[in-house]
């Protein structure tokens, strides 16, 4: 029988996303300190996010706006990569993007931390933008699960395929 093992993956679900930008657009319709600024919130591309309004402190108001509305749906705000709102002509723009996917610098410092901290006889083993760590007992690779998730990678982990 193989050995236990999960995959340390940074994965966000689009639609939640989606949701989170719509609710907040609505805001931005509907509330009375938005209301006549032209603010608006929409996506541009697959994983790329424009805010635009009048102000830079309107435009700032929006970013808080729609961060909001990504932690009341469970998205962590490392999976956010937002920029701060530049002048365009009249309006003010500021683009984020969705990250997801581990790149490798960080997924070799993760596997450092395992390696450094974790109990032994567990193995990290990157594959494109995720790991896979393996070891003989499933309670060391719960320990290693608690060791990730007490560090800051600047990445949102998930666990999976806990077998």
């Amino acid at each position: 029988m193989a050995n236990p093992s999960f995959d340390v993956v940074s994965k966000v679900d689009h639609q939640e996303v989606d949701n989170a930008l719509n609710q907040a657009a609505k805001e931005l319709a509907n509330r009375f300190d938005f209301r006549g600024t032209s603010s608006k919130i929409q996506w541009s591309g697959e994983e790329a996010v424009v805010l635009e309004s009048e102000t830079e402190e309107r435009c700032k108001a929006a970013i808080e706006v729609f961060k909001e509305k990504l932690i009341k749906r469970g998205i962590s705000l490392k999976a956010l990569d937002m920029g701060e709102p530049a002048s365009s002509g009249q309006t003010y723009k500021a683009t984020g993007k969705v990250v997801q996917g581990i790149s490798q610098d960080v997924a070799k410092k993760i596997s450092k931390k395992i390696r450094d901290e974790g109990p032994k006889g567990v193995q990290a083993q990157i594959q494109g933008e995720q790991l896979r760590v393996s070891g003989k007992k499933k309670d060391d690779l719960q320990a290693v699960i608690q060791l990730l998730k007490s560090s800051d990678f600047d990445v949102a982990l998930q666990f999976e395929n806990f077998r």
